[in-house]
């Protein structure tokens, strides 16, 4: 068995990760390294990144898992422009991609929510409504009634005259 140098090695898996994703059959007939090997290379260094692509080999990002696509969703969600974009650089996805991925998994859950109130619940929160809207009028009119007493008895106190009278 052949060993290679840490840099030999490390030059060889740069080119089989993205951005540049060499075919690992061609560049074993160029280098002379088994494509077994190759791809356990590939494999080990995935792992050791933590990537989500799946690791099976010559998928293209379109041909990923379901599974795949939504940890890169979810994995995305949070990211920054910038982020995104060197995300996607690391990985070989097209900003397109993600969005496009984000959209299907948005729609998928479109008419999935709460279950639907019972027809009790919603009379007692068309209740509580009503009630509220009272509640609001009647404070409304108070504070009318209030400022009204206090006017009274400013003009009382400017003119003189007596409250009653």
């Amino acid at each position: 068995m052949r060993t290679s140098s840490a840099e030999f090695k490390t030059s060889i898996i740069e080119k089989l990760l993205p951005p540049p994703n060499a075919d690992v059959v061609q560049l074993a007939r160029e280098t002379g390294i088994p494509k077994d090997t190759l791809y356990s290379w590939r494999c080990q260094a995935r792992q050791a990144q933590g990537l989500s692509t799946p690791s099976q080999e010559n998928k293209t990002a379109e041909r990923w898992s379901r599974e795949a696509k939504f940890a890169v969703v979810i994995e995305t969600a949070a990211l920054n422009e910038a982020d995104l974009g060197e995300y996607g650089r690391k990985r070989g996805l097209y900003p397109e991609q993600l969005q496009a991925w984000r959209r299907i998994g948005e729609q998928a859950h479109q008419g999935v929510g709460w279950p639907r109130l019972s027809e009790a619940v919603q009379a007692d929160r068309r209740r509580i409504r009503e009630l509220e809207r009272e509640l609001r009028r009647q404070e409304q009119a108070l504070a009318e009634a209030a400022a009204l007493l206090v006017l009274r008895k400013k003009a009382a106190a400017i003119w003189g005259r007596d409250e009653d009278g």
